[in-house]
């Protein structure tokens, strides 16, 4: 059996989040609530994880990017008593486009899913932890997140502020028996930045992206040891101080290449 309630995920219907609610029900055999915006897929998703690990699965469809989607996701565990353990804040978007060609609607939306449903989410889950004296947070970040680099403007500013924010929280968290960590890592191998799959591959050989298996596995450990934070990957740690200080000429230059790679 579990020693904790529920494990809620977001976007859990694929890609990380998928991995994360498979890891949660296979290795700690938690009961969990999956949350994505692909109603199919996430009940499909909870109906076979729960058939293979013998485990509670509730999966709800909710769009994570409205105004007021934390309040119904938090009041919703109220109302039918269940009690949030772990929460995997996973749910993020990705696109690559110059800021003045950009929609306003795109920009709203990762603004709402990276920043203020994070936010929120930690505010409502994380109090009701701080209250019974323990929890596990677990918010996403990237490598991006020091990364002054022109197409990802908005999304590495979003990852920079969930980097920031879960960081400063831990302190506020940690001595009232809640862990909240935050994870960075480089390239993931899965659909979200659009590359072919044939460069897919390349990157996982090289080593430069890593798959989200893996991700997951060494986020969970971090967790649950109520770490700060984690990146995976000896390469990453060695690239972070250069991208801290790439030269204006290096972005230029890779600015004009980078759309090769994408389908």
């Amino acid at each position: 059996m579990s020693k904790y309630n529920w494990a809620l995920v977001t976007g859990a219907s694929s890609g990380i989040g998928l991995q994360y609610a498979t890891a949660l029900a296979r290795d700690y055999h938690s009961d969990l609530i999956l949350v994505s915006n692909q109603e199919q897929e996430q009940i499909q998703v909870a109906n076979d994880l729960a058939d293979r690990y013998g485990i509670k699965t509730i999966a709800l469809c909710r769009d994570l990017s409205r105004q007021d989607a934390a309040e119904e996701l938090h009041q919703y565990c109220i109302d039918n008593d269940l009690q949030v353990d772990i929460l995997i804040n996973n749910a993020g978007v990705f696109f690559f486009n110059e800021y003045t060609q950009t929609s306003m609607k795109r920009i709203e939306l990762m603004l709402m899913l990276h920043v203020v449903t994070v936010a929120k989410m930690c505010r409502l889950f994380g109090e009701d932890m701080c209250a019974r004296g323990n929890g596990y947070i677990l918010n996403m970040s990237s490598m991006s997140a020091w990364m002054a680099y022109p197409g990802i403007q908005t999304y590495n500013s979003t990852k920079a502020f969930i980097y920031n924010f879960s960081k400063s929280l831990w302190y506020e968290f940690y001595p009232k028996g809640v862990g909240i960590t935050v994870m960075t890592p480089g390239a993931v191998d899965t659909a979200l930045f659009g590359l072919s799959p044939k460069y897919r591959r390349l990157a996982v050989n090289l080593h430069v992206s890593i798959p989200p298996e893996k991700l997951v596995v060494k986020a969970l450990k971090r967790m649950f040891r109520k770490k700060k934070s984690g990146m995976p990957g000896l390469l990453n740690h060695l690239a972070t101080p250069l991208l801290k200080h790439t030269p204006d000429w290096l972005v230029f230059l890779t600015i004009k290449y980078v759309s090769k790679f994408q389908k």
